[in-house]
């Protein structure tokens, strides 16, 4: 039996593929979870064999889960689901370790393919969407990527600071080079620049 955790913002959306993937007689749906940081604190309490996480979540989305579970639990495989094609998004999940990328209008028979390989230790992952993932490569780093989220969500530069515990220049000298590094006019253009291409 595999064990899977479902974490999606929207109820029904996380409730239908549950009941969907419950179907299979090899696949358990232990829980659901709303967002990354629900999925955090459902984790420490079960065992769990796959987290099938959707990408944009409040408070924690599926790429930052993917990076927490990375760095706390080995033995547990992360698959994305999304509506999203965007190659950021799928070059860091890449990199935080994901399993799986599979894209949301995918047929149910599909996803609970891709939960059985992934259960063996195989990774699943369209082929254009791997082609999309090597076209474009995101310049920002880490530190770069985190202020200019919060600069996106409205931030200003003293909440940033305090958010990531950090000096106010040392915000703004990351805010300037993600500007320049994306040739945006400002912090607001460049966030939306990194938002459209899956950096954020």
């Amino acid at each position: 039996m595999i064990n899977v955790l479902v974490v999606e913002d929207q109820q029904m959306v996380r409730e239908a593929i549950s009941t969907l993937i419950g179907l299979d007689p090899f696949i358990n749906v232990v829980g659901q979870a709303e967002d990354g940081n629900s999925a955090i604190s459902f984790l420490e309490n079960h065992a769990i064999d796959i987290v099938l996480s959707d990408i944009e979540m409040p408070n924690m989305t599926g790429i930052e889960l993917a990076e927490a579970m990375q760095k706390s639990n080995t033995n547990l495989k992360m698959m994305i689901m999304t509506t999203f094609s965007k190659a950021g998004y799928i070059k860091r999940a890449l990199n935080a370790g994901v399993y799986a990328f599979i894209l949301k209008e995918a047929p149910s028979e599909q996803l609970v393919n891709a939960i059985k390989s992934v259960n063996l230790g195989k990774k699943v992952i369209d082929p254009e969407l791997a082609l999309l993932a090597l076209s474009d490569t995101d310049p920002l780093n880490d530190k770069e990527r985190k202020a200019l989220k919060l600069a996106g969500d409205g931030l200003k530069t003293h909440d940033i600071a305090a958010k990531l515990y950090l000096s106010e220049g040392t915000v703004r000298n990351y805010l300037s080079e993600a500007i320049s590094k994306l040739n945006a006019v400002n912090r607001v253009d460049a966030a939306r620049i990194a938002q459209q291409k899956g950096w954020l």
